[in-house]
């Protein structure tokens, strides 16, 4: 072999390695942190359930997946970034329920979506509970019918706190609004915890959120649960009747779920997923949910999918409905 036959050998090869590098690097995610952004503060019901979540996944992984706060525009700022994130796998949302509705919200306002769902590919649905109505357990209501028949005879009197304006809590007051045909002040927050915070201290009268964010402070009897937006009791708050059983026809879910950029590649979305199904199966994720007063409700990406387009579908006629709001 002459030099210029060595060269071209010893060329070919340094490339065929190159090419066994690059195709081991593809295979080797996560090799870097994974940032969980989480659009709400701490405190909330997306925080409740990330956390733990996250560091299920990160011990599945091998690979830390750190939780990162991105509040604002009740949710949107967070989401929004991650739709436009690169689509790697190293930026994932674990969103609320909101996320189908804010696009909607802001075309009913007349501006550009911050995002749009098919920006986004759905991973895994973490939860779905119903939201529930509480008020201070100082408060004059001891009941439903005590809360409304004040609303009632008290237009604009009575506040109630959110997460932001067609949040997840926000969307559930205005559907008992319009079922009541009451006038309830609305006072945004950037997020739950921020709203529970403003309850416990009497800024607002009144919050709808997940039982898991108050379910701590209605055991330790500072507030009171007065009816929920789901079906039959539930097994954390068997006392609360449903609005239905009360005769008033409306339900909302508050759903937690994983999401990755649209165009993150299979590969990655797979592990993603089994992530997101060791999280699940996680003993000690399992008892870190239930001593903050939720459970898994668990679907696999592609009944999420199904899932996230025919909420979008109800909350979309139900945001129109509600039109435009401060």
């Amino acid at each position: 072999m002459n030099r210029q036959q060595f060269h071209r050998a010893a060329a070919a090869a340094l490339l065929g390695l190159a090419t066994l590098g690059s195709a081991w690097a593809q295979d080797a995610y996560p090799s870097k942190p994974v940032n969980m952004v989480v659009p709400f503060p701490p405190g909330g019901v997306a925080d409740v359930v990330g956390r733990p979540v996250a560091e299920a996944m990160a011990r599945h992984l091998n690979q830390s997946v750190v939780v990162v706060n991105r509040a604002g525009a009740g949710g949107g700022i967070g989401m929004a970034q991650v739709a436009k994130a690169a689509p790697d796998g190293y930026t994932v949302l674990m969103a609320l329920s909101s996320l189908v509705v804010l696009p909607e919200a802001d075309r009913i306002l007349q501006r550009a979506p911050m995002f749009e769902i098919n920006q986004l590919i759905p991973i895994a649905r973490m939860t779905a509970d119903p939201t529930v109505l509480v008020v201070r357990a100082d408060s004059p209501w001891k009941t439903y019918a005590d809360f409304v028949a004040h609303a009632r005879a008290n237009p604009g009197r009575v506040t109630f706190g959110s997460s932001g304006n067609y949040g997840t809590m926000h969307v559930p007051m205005e559907q008992l609004k319009a079922a009541t045909n009451t006038f309830m002040l609305h006072v945004p927050y950037t997020g739950a915890g921020p709203a529970i915070v403003g309850l416990l201290g009497g800024q607002v009268d009144a919050i709808a959120t997940g039982p898991a964010s108050a379910v701590q402070h209605i055991k330790g009897g500072r507030l009171r649960a007065l009816a929920h937006w789901g079906e039959g009791r539930l097994a954390l708050l068997p006392d609360v009747p449903s609005f239905k059983e009360l005769g008033v026809n409306i339900g909302y879910s508050q759903w937690a779920g994983l999401f990755a950029p649209a165009g993150t590649p299979p590969a990655v979305v797979d592990k993603l997923r089994e992530a997101a199904r060791a999280a699940v199966r996680d003993e000690r994720t399992i008892q870190t949910m239930t001593n903050a007063g939720t459970q898994f409700q668990y679907q696999d990406a592609a009944e999420f999918d199904a899932f996230v387009k025919a909420d979008a579908a109800a909350m979309k006629a139900v945001v129109q409905r509600i039109g435009k709001v401060n």
